[in-house]
């Protein structure tokens, strides 16, 4: 049987716009709105060339995405991709750990919704607003794939007009409209750009890249877009280019209107957004309360997309035969319900943490990143087989193609290992990249004791 025919049930009727927004959705989120209070307390002002470096990274991986969904358009993705043309452990390990992470990055992103919802109401327990918002996201999900399309591309949206404002406005005080003009001061008062050196920037790229860990989902949603060889590549091409835009403006505004001590934040605790913050200290009424509504959306428009991804994937591992069947099964509405359930389990382990506060989120996050590293790596080195497969006649008329291959492959997947590497380093992420490994351990063992016989029956 082949993958696209394997895949069937789930239903063709995303558009390259709502491609494009489903994108921005989950790669905008807390990576951006609550750590770069992180990276910032890590690099100053200099965090900006750690954004410039993540985009180089994240450029590479989405052509890479790009060119294999462009010919395999199918909900597993570079899951998919990976059983083909690298093993059968490399399909399912990278699933599994895709999943995985996503869901623990449900738990982080829900997490950060209870600690937003602390500004305005400090006395009421995280873990209230926790069950809320994953009730309501459960909710979406459940509904057919077009109703999720429609809502998160106006959650989005709403992400997109919030950044294009915050820009405005911080641009406006920086030049001085209509007030004396802030200047660029800021940016070297305090211990000058690169107030920890080359080292702080580097290590704070550990972070900074997940901010852009996201777009792979442009390729998730090929399994359901209507005309995935087009849509795909535009839509990806779109996203690499607006989040570029976005974050290193956005990042300019925060340390060039206040001093970037003042939103940096260290010890491996997270206390609040830095953009809820920038409009606290500028004292315009009421746009802290705006701003903080706006992360709030961008956390829940993440969670939405997050829990999309990680149903996909194992409905996908199920069609493969290397989770139950259930987890394969639609119902009326196109949707995995069985699948969605299961994908559920990052807001249940979001509930455990919020005991922890500030410092559950940064816990969540760190397996999240350590987990991304590896399938990134796994992206590129699928992308390296795949185009040495590739029929000399079918890569000519690739709609989109990766530039100097397999250098910029190889290059990625040296970077996201060191970067890997540098966790160790990184006050909060010290045990993240450890803890993974033990992750990696367990599915090795999984697919040997448990899988390889039938991987071997499957067909090619």
């Amino acid at each position: 049987m082949s993958i696209p025919d394997r895949e069937q049930g789930l239903q063709r009727r995303l558009t390259s716009w709502q491609l494009t927004m489903i994108a921005i959705g989950g790669a905008i989120g807390v990576g951006l709105f609550l750590g770069s209070a992180a990276t910032i307390g890590i690099a100053g002002p200099g965090v900006l060339i750690s954004y410039v470096l993540g985009a180089f990274v994240a450029a590479i991986m989405g052509y890479a995405l790009a060119e294999m969904a462009s010919v395999h358009p199918v909900a597993g993705s570079f899951g998919v991709y990976a059983d083909k043309y690298v093993s059968p452990w490399a399909g399912l390990t990278v699933r599994l750990t895709y999943w995985f992470a996503q869901t623990v990055a449900i738990g982080a992103e829900v997490t950060a919704v209870g600690l937003y919802f602390g500004y305005w109401f400090p006395e009421v327990p995280p873990w209230v607003w926790i069950i809320g918002c994953s009730a309501l996201v459960l909710a979406v999900n459940a509904a057919n794939v077009k109703i999720f399309g429609v809502l998160e591309s106006w959650l989005a949206m709403i992400k997109v007009f919030a950044i294009a404002a915050f820009i405005i406005l911080g641009g406006a005080l920086i030049i001085g409209i209509g007030q004396p003009a802030i200047g660029l001061s800021n940016l070297t008062a305090h211990g000058g750009f690169l107030p920890h050196g080359w080292t702080g920037v580097w290590l704070a790229l550990t972070l900074v890249i997940t901010s852009y860990m996201g777009i792979e989902v442009v390729a998730v949603t090929a399994g359901e877009a209507a005309h995935p060889e087009e849509s795909v590549p535009r839509a990806m091409r779109g996203i690499v280019v607006r989040l570029i835009v976005f974050y290193l403006l956005a990042i300019f505004i925060i340390v060039t209107v206040t001093p970037w001590p003042s939103v940096a934040e260290t010890g491996g605790r997270l206390t609040g957004s830095p953009f809820v913050k920038v409009f606290q200290g500028i004292g315009i009424p009421f746009t802290g309360s705006i701003m903080n509504f706006v992360v709030i959306s961008a956390a829940l428009s993440s969670v939405n997309t997050n829990l999309y991804l990680c149903s996909r994937m194992i409905f996908s591992l199920s069609r493969a035969g290397y989770v139950p069947e259930r987890f394969g099964s639609v119902d009326s509405r196109g949707v995995p319900f069985a699948a969605l359930a299961a994908s559920a389990a990052g807001m249940a382990a979001a509930i455990a943490l919020a005991v922890k506060g500030q410092q559950g989120f940064l816990l969540l996050y760190g397996i999240a990143v350590a987990a991304m590293f590896f399938v990134w790596t796994t992206i590129l080195l699928t992308h390296i087989r795949f185009r040495q497969a590739l029929p000399p006649d079918r890569l000519r008329i690739l709609p989109v193609k990766m530039p100097v291959h397999p250098l910029m492959s190889i290059v990625g997947i040296v970077l996201i290992l060191a970067l890997a590497a540098s966790t160790a380093f990184v006050e909060g992420l010290e045990w993240t990249v450890p803890l993974f490994l033990i992750w990696l351990a367990l599915t090795a063992v999984f697919y040997f004791f448990r899988v390889r016989a039938l991987a071997r029956r499957l067909p090619s």
